[in-house]
């Protein structure tokens, strides 16, 4: 179909970027048009269709986005943040709209990537779905609205396999949080609690991390006061929608000025 934005997929093979390639292969607004993996997978060198469904669609996997990127008008990345820099490199040469799901990522990479957004649009969520950005809304709204005398705290979990925790969505639900209440999260951030870690402190946002099982993905904002709590959760079910979301990402910032945006930018909130 004439206008429509070509997309390439970093990390393919992975579960998520298996998810990213379905969700572009079923929008047709957009055309999938390579996918990249790191050297040395299984993947490389084949056609991604075989490898996918067993059906060749055409497009071969390689393990350097550099080969590819000029040939595309937006990568999805889900990697990881050594991968994630790399690609920013390049996508700010080519001028390529980058969509970025990677978590883990340390203030140097996020500095990096804020370079790199002076060339081209990098848009980058802890989450891509439209529930959880809602989520981040109402709890930058609740924070604001109650004074300290209200402790906040994150519960999230997660599947069994996730690396990292806190999980990005979470960080993102606390950056809302400490937003609300005019500070930087690093300033407010307790870290896990274990052994005697003494009272808490007034006005902190504390984070507790579980992991079992396959949950794609749970998320609570706690507000607990003297003698009330009020609860704001979202519950995802199914993973594709992060990546329908990131697609989503990915049309609309094809079209926009090179700059940092986020999912709430992408959805107009």
């Amino acid at each position: 179909m004439a206008g429509q934005t070509k997309i390439i997929v970093a990390g393919v093979s992975g579960r998520m970027g298996q998810m990213l390639a379905q969700a572009v292969r079923e929008n047709d607004q957009c055309l999938l048009v390579g996918a990249t993996e790191r050297a040395g997978n299984d993947w490389v060198g084949r056609d991604l269709g075989e490898c996918l469904d067993g059906k060749p669609m055409g497009i071969t996997v390689v393990d350097d986005l550099l080969d590819i990127v000029s040939d595309c008008h937006a990568l999805l990345d889900f990697t990881t943040p050594k991968a994630t820099i790399a690609n920013a490199e390049l996508t700010a040469q080519a001028r390529v709209a980058h969509v970025i799901g990677t978590t883990g990522l340390r203030d140097a990479d996020l500095a990096y990537l804020s370079a790199a957004s002076r060339h081209a649009p990098i848009i980058r969520a802890g989450n891509f779905s439209l529930g959880v950005n809602l989520l981040t809304m109402l709890t930058q709204k609740v924070a604001a609205a109650l004074n300290e005398d209200f402790d906040i705290e994150i519960v999230e979990m997660h599947h069994r396999h996730k690396v990292d925790a806190p999980s990005g969505t979470a960080l993102m639900l606390g950056e809302a949080a400490a937003e609300g209440r005019g500070a930087a999260l690093a300033d407010l951030r307790d870290p896990a609690r274990e052994g005697i870690t003494g009272e808490r402190q007034r006005g902190h946002i504390g984070f507790s991390a579980m992991r079992g099982g396959d949950v794609v993905g749970e998320h609570e904002v706690v507000f607990a006061g003297l003698g009330e709590r009020i609860s704001l959760k979202h519950i995802a079910n199914d993973r594709m929608l992060f990546a329908r979301g990131a697609v989503k990402a990915a049309l609309w910032g094809h079209h926009q000025k090179p700059g940092e945006y986020s999912m709430l930018d992408v959805l107009g909130l």
